[in-house]
């Protein structure tokens, strides 16, 4: 039987055993570990039991071979002069990042083409977690360095994850606190044709915050696998919440379509997290006409505007908390702490850039004990030569 079949057999909680079997019996492997990421995003944690006494403990998550090879997202072969060679392999499910597979073999297994083999392995793996995930607990308390608040493990059981990559886009996402809530609401659901996403900044912390995410969050998805376009999700949620919390809580969101193919892209702002724009070396706030919150008033109508991305393109949504209101001009000026911390980052990749803002905004003295949720959306096009990649034939943000 196949390592996926394998795995597809194997109890949730013994995953990690089946694939041991299977990479001695296929590779003669010696020994595997897996490496899963904390909530923090800081340090990779060996699932129990652990085969190998040098990886019973954490690892920082930027250091090492594991570390390197959760950053790059790039397999890496280690051998010396000795009987063994170790393959270390990212664990990664479209985009999002699990963690590292290590696994030692017989120093004349140690090849290219092994890596490459196992390299399939490790994705299988991930695909296999995820399901697993739904039916034990193991995995999640593997991930944990400290507890979660009440209020985290109900964001974290809603949150889709954080990342999300098709052909022409990736997404990725990057929140703290980690082990507590700020009350943030994200989601989204992609198709061939299109990317729907949703955005929105938290409206305090602790447990009520979260109920007022976790309503919103399913009201949104509620109105979109009902087929209900932007104007109408907003509405169906703007009703959920206004119903529940009579206007004392309301969330402001900003609900988002992408035609994945062309880069347009259609927008309801309802009183929306920050929203910029990386083109090149430009990085510029995007301006949208807010509409009001959802849940402040009975029956709000809401409209859709019109954007256009290129090639390249980075949108960057940057959610506060909004325990007390925020300065535009401290917050949201080009030149103030969210344009300066977009301006340090924004050479880096997509996946690492949202990690980065959040540390630097929290580096800042206003921005120290504030919940912040950072998403970068970037749209690659349809490729060099098409007549929608040409800058000059596409059109900027229209008004």
């Amino acid at each position: 039987m196949t390592v996926e079949g394998e795995l597809r057999g194997a109890a949730p909680h013994l995953l990690l055993d089946s694939l041991r079997t299977s990479l001695t019996q296929l590779y003669a492997a010696t020994c595997a570990d897996l490496l899963l990421i904390d909530y923090g995003f800081t340090s990779l944690h060996p699932v129990a039991p652990v085969q190998s006494p040098a990886r019973a403990s954490h690892v920082p998550a930027d250091a090492g071979p594991a570390g390197r090879v959760f950053r790059t997202q790039q397999p890496y072969l280690s051998r010396d002069d000795g009987p063994t060679a170790t393959v270390y392999l990212p664990v990664t499910v479209r985009g999002d990042r699990f963690g590292v597979l290590v696994v030692d073999l017989p120093a004349d297994r140690g090849t290219p083409e092994t890596t490459e083999s196992l390299g399939r392995v490790a994705e299988t793996l991930g695909h296999a977690l995820r399901v697993a995930d739904r039916h034990t607990d193991l995995y999640r308390s593997t991930r944990r360095t400290q507890a979660l608040s009440i209020a985290g493990e109900m964001q974290w059981d809603t949150l889709p994850g954080r990342a999300c990559t098709g052909p022409t886009f990736d997404l990725h996402a990057h929140w703290e606190p980690a082990y507590t809530s700020g009350g943030h609401l994200l989601d989204w659901s992609a198709t061939e044709d299109e990317l729907l996403l949703i955005v929105a900044d938290g409206v305090g912390d602790g447990t009520p915050a979260a109920l007022v995410s976790t309503l919103a969050l399913n009201a949104v998805r509620n109105a979109r696998r009902a087929g209900l376009d932007l104007v109408g999700q907003a509405g169906l949620t703007d009703q959920a919440l206004y119903g529940q919390y009579r206007g004392k809580s309301p969330l402001a969101a900003l609900l988002l379509r992408l035609d994945v193919a062309t880069g347009a892209v259609e927008v309801v702002d309802a009183g929306s997290p920050t929203l910029w724009r990386i083109r090149g070396a430009a990085i510029e706030r995007v301006e949208l006409d807010r509409q009001l919150p959802l849940g402040m008033f009975e029956d709000t109508v809401y409209v859709t505007q019109h954007l256009r991305l290129l090639p390249g393109d980075r949108l960057v949504f940057v959610a506060r908390a909004t325990g007390e209101s925020h300065a535009a001009g401290e917050c949201e000026a080009p030149d103030g702490p969210v344009g300066r911390a977009l301006a340090r980052t924004r050479h880096l990749s997509g996946a690492d850039a949202p990690a980065a803002v959040v540390r630097a905004l929290r580096e800042t003295p206003r921005g120290a004990q504030d919940a912040v949720l950072v998403l970068c959306l970037e749209w690659r096009g349809r490729g060099e030569g098409t007549p929608d990649a040409r800058p000059d034939r596409a059109a900027p943000f229209p008004p």
